[in-house]
């Protein structure tokens, strides 16, 4: 079968552990660490576990294969791939939410990210030693009403993901992600081997794999439709442009699978490591998104050996956010530099630069600032909204029409077989999901962002 040729001058990743490594930092980030705990708090825990795990296989597989198909077989960044494909056509518009996608995500979850680094100082300084759960909600309202500290911890962020970025793929990306993810995987084993040793740690075992189906409800499926699809980074162009990064002799189908288990392994020791804890001191599992930042440190604030676990488990949501926030400053970094043809260190600075502007901007809305909101809505949640409910299931909608239906067969084989190197049995069942599961599942999550579903 006919197949591209690997790039003797782009860089790519240097081995099948940097890809998983690389990938799955990307997957994995607060979205697994911070989100998924709280909504499957929310939606009956054993029973979401299971519906979400479905959609994992169903609808997260084959639209990151598609992605990573894309990216390999062009060895371009998200907009540059689709006009390889498909030159003189408007699919490349594509490309460009993936990337818009990339920057206002980028803006905002550096802000949220920049909170885990406060958090961290917090832990090490012993701030959540005596407190109650008032106690440490006034911390929190206390840091967010700072005039500086959330803006410092920002650009802060900012500055740490472009240091990584600038060193390029292989001595930067991958470099990093393979120290990171290893490291990330031992911390949330240690944390969660502390939690399940708690008094009345069972019953938060229980609550999160007992299923009880009787709590599920239909909004409980479309969030875990939601969640499978955005906490494998689809849709943003993020797997595209890392795909291209991945060599020709790698099997795609293999390292799809591996980074999939992967973030879907984080998820479920993050709640592990968090309900045993929430049971052993009677808190309530459906806290939502204070369970990190307000819930948590209180139950630090009660355990024995507190103090070393809450550093611990900040670091852990430190190493998380910045392994998302590097793949996304990539994507517009490959953008700049392959499309506007300049070097690594000004696409980065460059990047950096609006990043952290539109950053400061969001982290300064959340302060009630009037001159940076829309109709009584801050900038931060309109950058969220935006590019969750909006530029990324669409994005992800037309990446898999695109696949099943405008994708040529003899490329797409070639490429998702390295050339015939491996047999893809699985084929025949990829493209009856892409073709027709992928894009009902992921229509249904966009309608429900929109509030219509």
């Amino acid at each position: 079968m006919a197949q591209l040729p690997q790039s003797t001058t782009r860089d790519s990743f240097g081995s099948r552990f940097g890809v998983i490594a690389a990938t799955a930092g990307s997957a994995v980030g607060l979205g697994n660490i911070w989100r998924f705990p709280y909504i499957a708090g929310e939606n009956g825990g054993g029973a979401f576990l299971i519906i979400y795990l479905v959609f994992i296989v169903l609808i997260g597989l084959p639209v990151m294969l598609s992605e990573f198909a894309i990216g390999r077989s062009t060895q371009r960044n998200a907009f540059g791939a689709f006009r390889k494909l498909k030159p003189g056509s408007k699919w490349f518009l594509v490309g460009i939410m993936g990337i818009a996608a990339a920057f206002m995500i980028n803006a905002f979850y550096s802000v949220i990210a920049g909170w885990t680094l406060e958090y961290l100082v917090k832990a090490a300084s012993n701030q959540f030693r005596g407190t109650d759960p008032q106690g440490v909600s006034l911390l929190f309202s206390e840091f967010q009403s700072s005039s500086w500290r959330p803006l410092m911890w920002t650009l802060l962020f900012v500055s740490i993901s472009a240091f990584v970025v600038i060193a390029g793929i292989k001595k930067g990306i991958e470099k990093y992600t393979k120290i990171l993810m290893p490291l990330l995987v031992i911390l949330i084993l240690i944390l969660g081997v502390r939690s399940i040793t708690l008094p009345n740690a069972s019953q938060g075992l229980q609550f999160l794999f007992q299923p009880d189906f009787s709590k599920i409800q239909a909004s409980s499926i479309i969030v875990a439709l939601g969640q499978a699809f955005f906490s494998l980074s689809v849709g943003m162009g993020t797997l595209i442009t890392y795909g291209s990064y991945i060599q020709k002799k790698e099997n795609l189908g293999a390292s799809t699978v591996s980074v999939a288990f992967a973030d879907t392994l984080i998820a479920v020791l993050a709640g592990v490591a968090i309900f045993p804890a929430v049971f052993a001191f009677g808190i309530s599992p459906e806290s939502g998104p204070d369970l990190v930042f307000i819930t948590l440190p209180n139950v630090f604030a009660q355990m024995k050996g507190g103090y070393f676990f809450a550093l611990m488990f900040f670091f852990l949501l430190s190493v998380a956010a910045l392994t998302s926030t590097i793949s996304i400053l990539e994507v517009v970094v490959a953008y700049f530099t392959e499309e506007m043809k300049i070097s690594r260190l000004k696409a980065t600075i460059l990047a950096s630069i609006g990043i952290a502007f539109l950053g400061v901007l969001c982290s300064l809305s959340l302060y009630n600032v009037p001159e940076i909101s829309i109709a009584g809505v801050n900038l931060f949640g309109i950058l969220e909204y935006t590019a969750s409910n909006i530029l990324l299931p669409v994005g992800g909608f037309f990446i898999v029409i695109f696949v099943a239906w405008f994708f040529k067969g003899k490329l797409l084989k070639a490429e998702l077989s390295s050339g015939s190197r491996f047999k893809i049995k699985y084929y025949p069942y990829f493209m009856f999901l892409v073709r027709y599961i992928a894009p009902l599942a992921i229509a249904l999550v966009f309608l429900n962002g929109l509030g219509l579903v």
